[in-house]
């Protein structure tokens, strides 16, 4: 199977010209790629954490901002908002949490029969108010699309401003993910007669817990 996909994969770069790049074209290539040109960016004028929590509500997006002793009662609120009970599927990078021990917590991915999952995020961007995850085995893909209701922990270090933020902060760590989701409010279509649906394509809502600084909470 692998040799055979190598033979289509190799007859397709040939018909592109792909086996006959220049020396000097190869060059420029890697040198683009490990040094991007830097582009001029917008001015946010204001407070990035005041517009990622607006950008992100504009959605429908929930936001609540609270400090590292609070992050379960923000938790609870959440759930409380959409009268869940404390059943949850989170991702194993926040297996270290002080999680109430009468709550239902499991870690891991999710099979597509849980209705709350709890993930942390790789970064998020007050430009647009959108979260950034990557996949992998502290932070399963599946945990963002199949159950009903995510809440993403924001730590502020990730608050970025912009979208080319992101990329330059993920080449930073010198080993990118295989994916990585751009999420922007829940999943909403309004395929159907034009009024909108949420919960269509992933997840029906998405709470954000942001979890401040020493200095904004002061």
């Amino acid at each position: 199977m692998t040799s055979a996909r190598e033979d289509i994969l190799d007859r397709v770069r040939t018909a592109l010209g792909r086996d006959r790049i220049s020396s000097d074209t190869r060059t420029k290539l890697d040198r683009r790629l490990s040094d991007p040109p830097s582009y001029e960016r917008p001015g946010l004028g204001e407070d990035r954490v005041h517009l990622f929590a607006t950008r992100l509500t504009a959605v429908r997006g929930g936001f609540r901002k609270t400090d590292s002793g609070h992050v379960m009662e923000s938790i609870a609120d959440c759930l409380d908002r959409h009268g869940l009970e404390r059943a949850i599927i989170a991702a194993p990078a926040l297996e270290h949490l002080s999680w109430p021990a009468d709550w239902n917590v499991s870690f891991g991915a999710s099979r597509g029969d849980d209705r709350v999952s709890v993930t942390p995020c790789f970064a998020a961007v007050a430009e647009t108010g959108s979260v950034v995850l990557l996949s992998g085995p502290d932070s399963p893909t599946s945990l963002n699309f199949l159950p009903e209701y995510h809440i993403v922990l924001v730590r502020a270090e990730q608050l970025l401003d912009h979208v080319e933020d992101v990329w330059e902060k993920l080449r930073s760590t010198g080993a990118p993910a295989r994916t990585v989701n751009f999420i922007t409010g829940p999943s909403k279509t309004a395929d159907i007669e034009q009024t909108i649906q949420y919960g269509a394509h992933g997840p029906r809502s998405l709470d954000v817990v942001y979890i401040s600084t020493l200095q904004e909470c002061l």
